[in-house]
């Protein structure tokens, strides 16, 4: 998937409110790496249902960071998951690698 994690939708998001838009960055990379270990957690358990609930929570940030197609297969992912099936994990996983590694450059 070649979308890169980006600050448009925050920029558009708080107008030039520099302060809004440092605390809606903070707040994120607060929240994923938790998000992520939770995720990683239930899915080594294979609680399946928390998985995709975990997986909704993530997609929201995924949404927010510009990932459009991203999004789309976090939505077919947790879909999956309701049906116990894992075929999209490595791609969903690479998306978290992506986010990761974008928001620690920030």
């Amino acid at each position: 998937m070649k979308e890169s994690p980006n600050l448009e939708y925050i920029e558009e998001l708080s107008g030039g409110d520099k302060a809004f838009k440092d605390k809606l960055i903070s707040i994120i990379k607060k929240e994923f790496p938790q998000e992520e270990l939770i995720y990683k957690t239930n899915l080594a358990s294979k609680n399946y249902v928390q998985v995709a609930g975990n997986v909704h929570k993530i997609k929201h940030k995924i949404s927010i960071l510009g990932l459009v197609k991203s999004y789309e297969l976090a939505e077919k992912y947790e879909h999956e998951l309701l049906e116990n099936k894992t075929d999209l994990k490595e791609e969903f996983e690479s998306i978290l690698a992506k986010i990761k590694l974008f928001l620690e450059q920030l």
